[in-house]
């Protein structure tokens, strides 16, 4: 299915995150010298864009799709991963994430994203009206106006590699 319009900003986002979580994927096994540089990124990534990402979803767009009893277990779910992540997010900030957990860290936010996409938003273009998306579209441009318009270049540390 096409995505809403009201939704692709949302998308967008998830675009880019699911780069991140490529580029993670390529670069194993990580070097430790790397390890760094990657906390760095994650970090950036999560204050400019990440954190009002998910912020526009639990005020905006999870409220909206509960009011769907068939939706409510799958936004508690998602809700409940948000947290998750964000102690990941913590971690990488503070830069005590191993190895281990950055790659923990790229499957779990990928998983998320795609349940969101295949799932949340999918049966949310079903069951909503065009006129209750594009108010919902509306509501939550005005939540993600702070979040970074630009993309966040990796350095060479993290840049996309070719896969052997």
């Amino acid at each position: 299915m096409l995505r809403d319009r009201s939704l692709i900003p949302l998308s967008h986002q998830h675009q880019r995150a699911l780069a991140l979580c490529v580029r993670i994927d390529r670069a194993q096994p990580v070097r430790d010298s790397d390890l760094q540089v990657w906390q760095e990124e994650i970090g950036q990534h999560f204050e400019q864009e990440i954190k009002i990402h998910f912020t526009a979803e639990e005020s905006t767009l999870f409220p909206t799709a509960s009011r769907f009893p068939e939706l409510f277990s799958l936004v508690e779910e998602l809700t409940a991963e948000h947290a998750s992540l964000r102690e990941l997010f913590r971690q990488a900030e503070s830069r005590c994430m191993s190895t281990g957990n950055l790659i923990a860290f790229a499957q779990q936010l990928s998983a998320h994203i795609r349940k969101e996409e295949r799932q949340l938003f999918e049966r949310m273009q079903q069951l909503m009206s065009a006129e209750e998306l594009a108010t919902l579209g509306t509501r939550l441009e005005v939540a993600l106006q702070d979040a970074a318009q630009s993309c966040m270049l990796p350095n060479l540390a993290t840049k996309l590699r070719a896969k052997s």
